[in-house]
């Protein structure tokens, strides 16, 4: 007996997830036939929602080249202390082991005078004005400590440095100030400033869009359910379950977000790919995001098909809220 009944209960569930697996079958084919019904309609909302992904795939990727070329930026950008021309090497050097013990430093290099000078002499080698001027000059070269640090908008370890030690204050050239106390400091900032502004107007571009996407599949929904008025209401009359009404909606704005994706991530690729050339010939590192791109293609695709099937789903989940709450 009991086997008969675990049979029967066997039988059931088998029974029951067929009819699960015919009712979302049901369901795709009635949301695919959807797509196609309302052609014009279906491509607006994939064109807009195209244009979304592609903002959200530009502002990732000029996010990752920003940050490269401000780090590439950052290892050229020296903040100079100048100490006097008599400063002894030995005294050169404590200073610079102890800007080196400071968290914000990563590099110091000392130019001595001696150095500086025939850096210069070999850098205008082809030029005998320069090389008589450096001859005939009466000013000497100053020491100078050329420091990289990781910051370079936060120098106020280093402000505080050159305004604290005994022995930088003793030996610091009073005709130059330090380059992060002088005018380059204001160059040096607005890097920072420049990027921080790029990344909030590509992250407010880009919510701009997304809101722009859904509020037009939204609207695009509700226009297929305000067609097909009678029919979902006697789909309501005959028992039809909630899921199954809204199914079909669900799976068409999928397939908005499937398609914007696809042509959206090829268009960020080729974007890239020719705009390559002209950025790196302005010293914007390209190289990274692009090789991102091409070798992680495979998961650029799913994330951006994700992506826009949440945008979709959430959007027709809004839009048949209404129609089904009788």
């Amino acid at each position: 007996m009991s086997k008969r009944k675990l049979d029967a209960k066997t039988f059931a569930s088998q029974k029951r997830t067929r009819r699960q697996w015919l009712t979302f079958f049901r369901m795709c084919r009635y949301g695919v036939n959807n797509f196609s019904r309302n052609a014009w309609l279906s491509i607006a909302a994939t064109a807009v929602m195209t244009i979304t992904l592609l903002m959200i795939f530009v502002t990732f990727s000029a996010h990752n080249v920003l940050t490269d070329t401000v780090n590439q930026i950052r290892d050229k950008v020296d903040m100079s202390i100048y100490l006097q021309n008599d400063t002894s090497d030995a005294d050169a050097m404590a200073i610079k082991a102890e800007l080196l013990k400071l968290p914000s430093v990563k590099h110091v290099n000392y130019v001595s005078p001696t150095q500086a000078r025939n850096d210069f002499a070999e850098q205008n080698k082809g030029s005998n004005a320069a090389l008589d001027a450096l001859n005939e000059a009466t000013n000497k070269f100053p020491g100078t400590l050329n420091i990289n640090v990781t910051d370079i908008n936060n120098t106020s370890e280093l402000d505080h440095f050159v305004k604290t030690d005994a022995l930088v204050k003793k030996h610091l050239d009073p005709n130059r100030p330090p380059s992060f106390a002088g005018s380059r400091r204001s160059a040096i900032k607005n890097i920072g400033r420049i990027v921080s502004f790029a990344q909030q107007v590509g992250v407010g571009a880009s919510i701009l869009f997304v809101a722009i996407s859904s509020l037009i599949v939204f609207n695009t929904i509700r226009m297929a359910i305000f067609n097909r008025k009678e029919e979902i209401q006697m789909m309501k009359l005959i028992g039809a379950d909630r899921n199954f009404i809204r199914g079909p909606f669900i799976v068409e704005s999928i397939m908005y977000g499937f398609i914007a994706a696809l042509i959206a991530t090829g268009l960020g690729v080729l974007i890239l790919y020719l705009s390559k050339d002209g950025l790196l010939s302005y010293g914007i590192q390209v190289k990274s995001a692009m090789a991102m791109a091409t070798s992680y293609l495979g998961f650029v695709i799913l994330a951006m098909i994700l992506l826009g099937a949440v945008i979709g789903v959430v959007s027709s989940l809004l839009a048949t809220r209404r129609y089904l709450k009788i």
